[in-house]
Order: structure tokens, then sequence, then C-alpha cells
């Protein structure tokens, strides 16, 4: 799909005349990490799900290693792209992880292109909030001899002490990541390269209602920063992922789901 002059890979599940719900994923990560049978799942409530690749992962548009040629900005434009040419008004944006900041920039500089807000394992920024755990910060430094496998040892990290860690499923899915993915070296690094040049304002001028999801052992950003993006919305809701890290695993993919479900009923 031609959007906002780069090319995007989107995929979508279910009826488009039912609500839309537009799911953003993290650095680094295509749209393969939001699985295709928890797009089916939602799409199976009542949902027109859309996923997509952003800029320099899977079969988008990818720049040279370390020079991503856009910014937040771009990314959040590309957001509000892909609604415009699926000709949906109004969505319920679902931002994960690194993403928590383009949802929060549709919320803020195009509200009215928002139904709702769902912050996934995400942080408000405020540096005083706990740092990433010395057990993460050690493991994802860690090096593998393939792509593969570099995925994998990152997102057992991400996993932290969770006991929901599926290295088999997360594999497969790795595999399928790196083959199909323009350049794998542009993929994991130029998220982090990118100028944070949006939103126009913060988490209280967010007019949408907000859900937060957050895991409790969340190594990256442990339970605290979720809590603290729930302060910052008034009215927002924080749920909580029992023993779950900076992920959505399968298995708590049924309290997952409904609790969307609910935050994305008028």
């Amino acid at each position: 799909m031609r959007v906002n002059g780069v090319e995007l890979c989107v995929q979508t599940f279910g009826d488009s005349s039912d609500p839309a719900v537009l799911l953003i994923h993290g650095a680094c990560a295509s749209m393969l990490w939001w699985e295709e049978e928890l797009c089916v799942a939602i799409a199976a409530r009542g949902r027109f799900v859309i996923r997509y690749d952003n800029r320099d992962t899977g079969l988008s548009t990818s720049y040279p290693p370390g020079e991503p040629g856009y910014s937040l900005a771009d990314m959040v434009l590309d957001a509000v792209g892909i609604l415009d040419a699926l000709g949906v008004s109004r969505a319920h944006v679902v931002g994960r992880s690194m993403s928590g900041a383009i949802a929060l920039a549709l919320g803020v500089d195009h509200p009215d292109r928002v139904e709702s807000l769902t912050f996934v394992c995400t942080t408000t920024g405020d540096p005083s909030l706990p740092e990433m755990t010395p057990e993460f910060l050690e493991a994802s430094s860690a090096r593998s001899p393939s792509d593969v496998e570099n995925i994998v040892t990152v997102l057992r990290a991400y996993a932290g002490s969770s006991p929901y860690f599926d290295e088999e499923a997360v594999r497969r899915l790795a595999v399928e990541d790196v083959a199909r993915t323009v350049n794998i070296q542009s993929a994991m690094t130029n998220h982090f390269c990118i100028e944070f040049d949006a939103p126009g304002g913060g988490f209280a001028d967010l007019v949408a209602p907000v859900l937060v999801v957050h895991g409790s052992l969340d190594p990256v950003f442990p339970l605290a920063h979720g809590e603290a993006v729930r302060d910052a919305v008034p009215g927002a809701s924080l749920l909580v992922l029992d023993s779950v890290g900076h992920d959505v695993p399968r298995p708590v993919w049924p309290v997952f789901v409904d609790a969307l479900v609910r935050h994305t009923t008028a």
C-alpha cells in the first residue's frame, strides 16, 4: 500500500463495517509480532483489525542501517494514511512499547481520528521511574551467531522471569520475520535512531478513553511505568497481566482480548 510517500505492508482481519482496531507494534517489530491468531481472535469479537509493518520492518520501505530517512512524526502520519486508505474515519488505536509514542501522538495531534487508545507495555518517559532491570540489560546485550537467534535472545530477555516464554513459537515467527524483512539490520537498528519530534502535547491532553495494559514482571518498563501512564490520563484504567514481561504471551490472550473488546465497545 502506498501511504505518505512510502510503501507499507498492511493486513486486515474481519469485517470492514465493524469498529476498527489499529495495532501498532514497537521498535524493530514487524506486524507478525501481533500474532495472526491474536488478530483473528479480536476480529471474531466484532472488530475490524488492522496490523502493519512500520517503516524498516517486514515488507515496508527500508532505509540504510543507521540512516532512517524519517522521524516519529512521519510514522504518525503513516498510521493516519493507512486509515485514510482503508476508508476508516476513526479507529481504536493500540500502541505497544515504543509505539505508545505513536499512539499518544495520534491521540494528541489527530484526536478526530481516534475513538479510544490502548497503551501496551509502554511508558511516560519520566526519568524518575524505575530503570530497566540489570538482568534484562545483561540478557539483551548477548549476541548470537544468526539473525534468528538474536531475535529469540532479545525476546527471551523481554519475557524476563515470566513463565510464559514459548521459545519454539518465538523461533518460528523469527524465522518467518527474517525471511520476509527487506533489511534485517535496518529493522534491528533504525527505530533507535529516529528523532522523537511528536506529539505536540502529553498524556494529560488526551480526550479519548484510555486503557493501559502492563505486565507485572516487565523488565524493560517495570510496572510503575504502566501505573504512571494510567495516573497521567484522567479516567484511564489499568489492566495488569500477572506474571507477564514486556510482551503479550498466548496464555493471557483471552484476558487481553476481553479487556480490549470491553474498552472498544461504545
